[in-house]
This record gives C-alpha cells, structure tokens and sequence, in this order.
C-alpha cells in the first residue's frame, strides 16, 4: 500500500501555485478552483509514478476543500473527467483552511 497526504495543487520544484493570486503579505486574494484541481491530480499522478504505483491503482481518495459551496460543483466536474474508469472509494470535506495557501489538497492511498 502506499499513503498519500498533504498533496496539493503546488508546482514541483517551485512555490508557485496555479491560478492563486496573493497580496504583499501572502493572503489569498483570488484563485482559480479549476486550475488548482488540474495541477493537484497532476502531483498526485507524478508521486503515484515516482512511487512505482498508477492512477488506476488508486483504491481510496480524501479531499479537502476550503469552500464547499462555491467549489464543489467545479470539483467534482473535474474529478469525474480523471476518474472514468477507476473510480476508488472518495470524501470530500470542507476545511475552514489549509496550511498555505491553496483551496485543496488531497489525502489519497494506492497499491503497488
């Protein structure tokens, strides 16, 4: 098994973070759900590989959101579009924050 945590929408070997526009003081001043989805199932698939695991082997999904309601139906478009053919066992959960500022990240586990 191999257990995921922490992964989030940040750009490998940087501290960018697609589609979050940040003020002087590093508060979130407007972001992109849609972009932070796409570049957080990309880490995902990335450390699954690095791992020797796949996105198939995928069995279990946690994702943290920081704003339900407003993200939620982006989300989960998006989350359908990734997983057509292996669809693992999934919660979502609303979050007041996150650590950095991002608006999800995921908890997932897999085989190998």
């Amino acid at each position: 098994m191999l257990f995921l945590s922490g992964i989030g929408p940040r750009e490998r070997g940087s501290k960018d973070i697609p589609g979050v526009t940040l003020d002087a003081q590093g508060n979130i001043v407007s972001y992109d759900i849609e972009k932070q989805c796409h570049s957080v199932f990309g880490n995902v698939k990335a450390v699954l590989e690095d791992a020797g695991s796949s996105w198939d082997k995928i069995v279990d999904v946690t994702v943290f959101l920081t704003n339900m309601k407003a993200d939620f139906t982006t989300y989960n478009r998006i989350y359908a579009e990734y997983f057509k053919d292996n669809q693992p066992c999934r919660t979502t959960v609303e979050i007041k924050s996150l650590p950095t500022p991002i608006a999800i990240e995921l908890k997932v586990i897999a085989t190998i």
